[in-house]
């Protein structure tokens, strides 16, 4: 069994995921001038979103968005880490796949999450301010980013405060169906 979605459907998941993703991509990019790792995840993934080929150039800048996760975690920069895993998240987004599984919802939902979880970090842990960026997600979700959620089952529990995070997305989005 699989899950019907269109190419154009994922251009709007993506375009969601991008716009959700830019703003946190300062706070990445704060922490380490001169790394263009998030921007350049993000630049592809919205011309992806804008109609070009979806292309080994996305998967790659994934995966360098990724190290540059696991680079700032490990150097104890929390908030450029959740920034840099928000980018990383938007560009995942273009590989959602038709798959009946929950552990999709993250490409869709997984850049709002962990962009929300950074500025949360930035000010820190001001829950306020996580809460204004879901809200701020929850308006930037089209009619169309909502009917491919609504397509698969919610996000299973854990994944710490971003799962957290997804999840309270994920319910407010599946309410407004």
């Amino acid at each position: 069994m699989s899950i019907e979605v269109t190419l154009d459907e994922v251009r709007a998941v993506a375009a969601f995921a991008v716009a959700c993703a830019e703003p946190a991509a300062a706070i990445f990019e704060r922490a380490c001038p001169g790394d263009s790792r998030a921007r350049d995840a993000l630049d592809v993934t919205r011309a992806f979103a804008g109609g070009a080929r979806r292309s080994k150039a996305i998967r790659d800048e994934a995966w360098a968005a990724w190290r540059a996760y696991q680079e700032t975690r490990d150097a104890g920069l929390a908030a450029a880490s959740e920034a840099v895993r928000s980018a990383h998240a938007a560009a995942s987004s273009a590989y959602l796949h038709p798959l009946p599984k929950a552990t999709q919802v993250r490409h869709i939902l997984g850049a709002a999450a962990h962009g929300a979880r950074a500025f949360e970090l930035e000010t820190g842990g001001d829950a306020d301010v996580a809460v204004e960026q879901l809200e701020r997600a929850r308006r930037l979700a089209t009619p169309a980013v909502i009917d491919v959620l609504c397509r698969y089952p919610a996000d299973p529990a854990g994944g710490a405060r971003p799962g957290e995070l997804l999840r309270t997305l994920d319910t407010t989005l599946r309410s407004r169906a």
